[in-house]
């Protein structure tokens, strides 16, 4: 399906009413614009997915806030650039933040517990084969993939092991799933 301003205006409606697929598509077509324009700015490829994905998670955290007027991606540079130079800032005076306690509670309420169609999938793989298509993500993203399928940890668990916000869990768990998918489809072609 081609991407149109009117598809893009759709899926924020509806990810804006609370619908996981739409979030899904939006990184999905916002993934690359963002983690380039911060490895442009960084030239460090951790660092970059990093803030990608908090640009997500804090975006996803307040896409009630978006005024169709504007562009989205500019939206998400915006949000980018704010957070990488709040991060910069922090490492210079080594400052170490972190998020109140009332906002973690609202964001563990949201937490969806239940094995997704996606996580079924997964755990249902051929056990050998899937860890050696895991083996070839990078580390953090194996991180994540190990604690959700493989020890079988909730979100708000997984957050609090790596000592995270949940939304960046919940987007660097999407991110992995997909690069994930993209690893697999990439070895069975072949």
């Amino acid at each position: 399906m081609e991407i149109t301003r009117e598809r893009i205006l759709k899926e924020i409606r509806s990810a804006k009413s609370g619908n996981q697929s739409a979030f899904s598509y939006l990184l999905d077509v916002f993934w690359n614009d963002v983690y380039l324009f911060q490895l442009k700015r960084l030239g460090i490829e951790y660092e970059a997915e990093d803030i990608a994905i908090e640009t997500f998670s804090r975006a996803f955290d307040r896409i009630s806030t978006f005024d169709e007027d504007f562009s989205f991606s500019t939206w998400l540079i915006t949000i980018s650039k704010n957070l990488q130079i709040d991060k910069s800032r922090k490492k210079r005076i080594s400052v170490r933040t972190q998020t109140a306690e009332g906002y973690e509670d609202q964001v563990r309420r949201v937490a969806d517990q239940t094995p997704s169609p996606e996580d079924k999938l997964i755990t249902e793989q051929h056990l050998d084969q899937l860890l050696r298509y895991i083996k070839q993500l990078k580390p953090h993203y194996q991180e994540v993939i190990n604690l959700r399928y493989f020890q079988e940890m909730s979100y708000n668990e997984i957050a609090e092991q790596l000592d995270e916000p949940l939304n960046n869990v919940k987007v660097r768990l999407l991110r992995a799933k997909k690069l994930l998918a993209a690893v697999i489809n990439q070895n069975q072609g072949t």
